[in-house]
């Protein structure tokens, strides 16, 4: 396994107010995302036209958002979600009400957004499709989907016009070691993943199949999904790797990846060289915690 160069951030992708690819390929963003390259994305928009549509103030704004967990679909379709964030207010502070702001980038443009809310007030609505609206005051963003309107976890899909859009890799991780889901090595050694966590080398996780009990019946739509790791172990004796997961944010396969009602939660993982993973999952609609466990092929990384 190569070694990848990095440090440095590229465009690998780009596309027009239209979603129309004006550089780069989408090709070249899925390589480097199997490769386990991190992803943001930078969009252009105003603040009148896109934050407060009452303003006068017709200023440019550039965004760059930070795509933590990473879906590789079909091994040639990516897409990305923003995990650590809670909503912004732009220019003065936080948004009304806790919640964590889940958005989702697809390759062609297409966006989503999660909303579990995080205060535990009442519920005015049940889980569902909901009235889609559409946002005469904002013409450059389009509503496609609605759901789950005054649950806990309201979701969306759309797509707002940003003037561009550039998606940008990290290539700076190495694949040192990979295994199936009952441990069998595939390539690589535990004994490079091990050398290199011991050096302070951060640790990177594909995960094969991690959201397949959320698909439909006889779908089988295959995927990986990329997540870093926090804390890692080693235990020497019984030559064991175990590592806990960064939030992950699971969404049902699908082309392009969307988010519908009751297709998604949140959580975080302990996952183990013997392909033991280990999920404490939040249920987004009541915030309840639920354990359970599955066995997947991993691929891990080190930079």
């Amino acid at each position: 396994m190569a070694k990848k160069s990095g440090g440095d951030w590229r465009c690998v992708y780009a596309l027009d107010q239209r979603r129309r690819p004006v550089s780069g390929s989408s090709k070249e963003l899925a390589e480097a995302i199997r490769h386990g390259a991190d992803l943001r994305i930078y969009t252009e928009f105003f603040h009148d036209e896109h934050i407060n549509t009452a303003s006068t103030e017709h200023e440019l704004i550039r965004e760059v958002a930070d795509f933590r967990v990473t879906y590789l679909l079909e091994s040639r379709w990516t897409a990305g979600i923003v995990t650590l964030r809670l909503p912004i207010s732009l220019p003065e502070g936080f948004g009304p009400r806790p919640s964590m702001s889940f958005f989702l980038y697809n390759e062609d443009g297409l966006q989503g957004i999660a909303r579990p809310h995080l205060d535990r007030s009442r519920a005015t609505g049940k889980p569902g499709p909901s009235h889609i609206k559409d946002h005469k005051e904002m013409p450059k963003y389009h509503e496609l989907e609605n759901w789950d309107e005054g649950t806990n976890a309201p979701s969306s899909s759309f797509f707002y016009e940003f003037d561009v859009f550039r998606f940008l890799v990290n290539e700076g991780w190495e694949e040192v070691f990979a295994h199936t889901g009952d441990g069998t090595v595939e390539s690589g050694s535990l004994e490079a993943l091990v050398e290199g966590f011991a050096r302070g080398r951060e640790v990177k996780v594909s995960v094969r199949g991690l959201c397949a009990d959320m698909e439909a019946p006889h779908t089988g739509i295959g995927h990986e999904v990329f997540i870093q790791t926090g804390s890692c172990y080693y235990y020497s004796e019984r030559k064991q790797f175990i590592a806990g997961s960064h939030p992950v944010v699971r969404v049902r396969p699908a082309i392009p990846l969307q988010y519908m009602s009751k297709g998604w939660d949140f959580g975080w993982l302990m996952l183990r060289t013997d392909g033991l993973v280990v999920r404490w999952l939040v249920d987004p609609y009541t915030l309840q915690f639920q354990k359970s466990q599955s066995r997947h092929s991993i691929r891990w990384f080190v930079r």
